[in-house]
């Protein structure tokens, strides 16, 4: 999946915009309605609010170090995931009906913004974050590196991108390990595609959370309630004594990880060995139906 920048619904760029139309409106001596939305839409506590002080944020920082660039970008992106997915489409949705009642649209997205590349690489960089298919990892590396060079103020290649990535996964499971590196260097979609579709939400989880160890930890233990409530029901529909016993068996094994603890290769290849599990069970209940 490949996710598109929309002007439209870019809340850091839409600022920038209005800013250069109120100099401009001023300069033609003429009343300034970017100054009116502006002020009503950028001000108080909004969701859309908090969504645009994020790209403020990464506007503001530049030219710190590559450890402080990769801690301040996955910090916004975990915040990102948090705000409130319906009130922020209303609110944009609200903000650019505003506009257009004062401005031709086309004219007014055509203002050149010097900020342009970060602003949109991060937009995307939060979206995938936001949607729960796999996105082009070629593109999510892309965005990354945008936005990193502007927090740094120095050029990286994509590659060196990828290489921190990789250092990260190169800590885990030799198995793991290898299907991560096939995940970076390969089309996802393409080289993956009879994955279930947890696994495929799991390993994106894997791949975004790089920096997030309480995130990889929280959506690890979601699941592993999930598949321990969905074996209990599951193994209801099974006939046979010894195999409801090793259900039962693996249902106990299934515990969630405690705040004390990092995710490790084995819960990760668990997980994946459960989905695997719990889809047979299922398939199993269907032809018996």
């Amino acid at each position: 999946m490949r996710i598109k920048h929309s002007k439209y619904k870019n809340t850091g760029l839409i600022y920038e915009l209005l800013v250069k139309q109120i100099a401009a409106d001023t300069l033609s001596k003429r009343e300034s309605p970017a100054l009116t939305v502006l002020r009503k839409f950028y001000t108080g506590n909004t969701t859309l609010v908090k969504e645009f002080k994020l790209y403020d944020f990464v506007l503001k920082n530049k030219g710190v170090g590559s450890k402080k660039a990769e801690s301040v970008l996955s910090t916004i992106v975990e915040i990102s995931r948090k705000l409130d997915a319906n009130s922020l489409k209303k609110q944009k949705y609200e903000l650019i009906k505003e506009l257009k009642s004062h401005y031709d649209l086309e004219e007014f997205f055509s203002i050149k913004v010097e900020s342009y590349k970060p602003l949109a690489a991060l937009y995307c960089l939060m979206e995938a974050q936001a949607t729960s298919g796999l996105v082009d990892l070629d593109v999510f590396v892309d965005n990354k590196t945008t936005i990193l060079e502007h927090l740094t103020q120095s050029k990286l290649t994509n590659k060196a991108v990828s290489d921190t990535l990789i250092e990260e996964y190169s800590k885990y499971d030799k198995d793991l390990r290898l299907l991560t590196y096939k995940i970076l260097l390969e089309k996802f979609n393409d080289q993956y595609k009879d994955l279930l579709p947890e696994q495929k939400n799991i390993l994106k989880e894997f791949i975004v959370s790089v920096n997030s160890s309480t995130r990889l930890r929280n959506v690890v233990n979601e699941e592993m309630i999930k598949l321990q409530k969905e074996i209990s029901t599951l193994k209801e529909n099974v006939a046979d004594k010894v195999v409801k016993i090793k259900l039962e068996e693996i249902q106990k094994a299934i515990t969630p990880i405690k705040n004390t603890q990092k995710v490790e290769d084995n819960h990760l290849v668990s997980l994946m060995q459960y989905y695997e599990l719990v889809n047979e069970l299922r398939n199993l209940w269907k032809n018996h139906k």
